[in-house]
């Protein structure tokens, strides 16, 4: 089966939608993507702990710039 690939704009609308109260399942069901997929969103999204606001996705990209031009694909 072919992985599919989601854009970081669409990841970003998923967990937006998730935060302001749509629940994981519903948001599976609507948009086709499955609940851990979200789930992983959910926390690459997030701010961690003693990171300085960012998430790691954002520490990621800070920390390999020239990996996430060719890269990054969360």
């Amino acid at each position: 089966m072919k992985q599919k690939r989601y854009n970081q704009e669409f990841k970003q609308t998923i967990v937006e939608l998730y935060r302001s109260g749509t629940s994981v399942s519903d948001l599976s069901r609507e948009y086709g993507v499955s609940e851990v997929t979200i789930y992983k969103w959910i926390k690459a999204h997030s701010p961690i702990e003693n990171g300085g606001g960012l998430t790691p996705a954002e520490r990621f990209m800070i920390s390999n710039p020239l990996k996430n031009r060719f890269f990054f694909s969360f």
